[in-house]
């Protein structure tokens, strides 16, 4: 039982250790291509990703909002447990 557990995790650990060799072997040989701040840059710029400007909040109707939120009578909560 033991022989088998330790079989299984050594087997986990080699097909780990390969996949991470040949991961770092691609990104070392270039195939495997690297992104990073410059190029997301470059790829945004190209795209021109620009959010809509959303129109500042009108702080006293949020205000007015707020008070009619609190000022709601609540119910309470029926009794669950019969």
């Amino acid at each position: 039982m033991l022989g088998t557990l330790f079989f299984l995790m050594a087997a986990v650990v080699l097909v780990g250790g390969f996949l991470i060799r040949s991961r770092v072997r691609r990104t070392v040989e270039g195939e495997d291509p690297m992104t990073d701040d410059p190029v997301l840059r470059d790829i945004l710029a190209q795209q021109d990703f620009t959010a809509p400007e959303d129109p500042p909040l009108d702080e006293e109707e949020a205000r007015e909002a707020e008070d009619r939120f609190w000022a709601d009578q609540w119910d309470r909560p029926e009794d669950w447990r019969g």
